[in-house]
């Protein structure tokens, strides 16, 4: 990963700090550059707009996410375990942003539902690391799917409902317990589909 420069990294702090205290209509890129201690032309040098900026300031908590799911997808563990741990990780990181950051998650969803840049590329990277698991497991016989294609599939497809922003959003009221039920019972189904040959 390149490193960001000084004055780069600074606008990024101050940035994330105004996007979590005052959310997305309030954040200004004047506002940032005035506590960076610069001009806001200075700012566009380093992000041509207002929502690149915010983007950016996504992309750093998504890319944090993405080395806590390498480093379960590249530990010891059977596939099947690896496989569980990976959906359970990438649920509690979007549900905890929703309910410990909202502002961010705000900005996280948009990013998702305008398809910007940043959540292409997210959504690439993190569906290499369950094409990943599932590779190891049809490798040492753990799962033994009709098509490999389709098995990752039924993956993404069974687990959008707890992963994607706007699900989480939308119930947001509901019971923790209620959905930490729900998901391993999926995360159960989807194990045995992958090891019987169903898909």
């Amino acid at each position: 990963m390149p490193q960001r420069e000084p004055s780069e990294t600074r606008i990024l702090t101050v940035a994330s700090e105004h996007l979590r205290k005052f959310g997305l209509k309030r954040f200004t890129v004047v506002a940032v550059a005035e506590e960076a201690g610069m001009t806001h032309a200075n700012v566009y040098r380093y992000f041509p707009s207002r929502v690149a900026l915010i983007d950016a300031v996504v992309d750093v908590w998504l890319k944090a996410t993405e080395r806590r799911l390498a480093d379960i997808a590249d530990g010891p563990d059977p596939a099947d375990d690896k496989l569980e741990r990976l959906i359970l990780a990438l649920a509690k990181a979007n549900r905890d942003l929703l309910q410990e950051d909202p502002h961010l998650f705000a900005a996280l969803s948009l990013a998702v539902a305008k398809r910007h840049a940043i959540s292409r590329r997210n959504r690439t990277r993190v569906r290499a690391l369950f094409e990943r698991v599932v590779d190891e497991g049809i490798a040492t016989g753990v799962f033994e799917p009709r098509d490999r294609d389709r098995a990752i599939a039924f993956v993404i497809d069974a687990t959008n409902r707890f992963i994607h922003p706007a699900s989480l959003a939308l119930e947001a009221d509901v019971p923790q317990a209620s959905v930490d039920t729900r998901l391993a019972t999926l995360i159960r189904v989807i194990l045995r589909v992958l090891g019987s040959g169903i898909v």
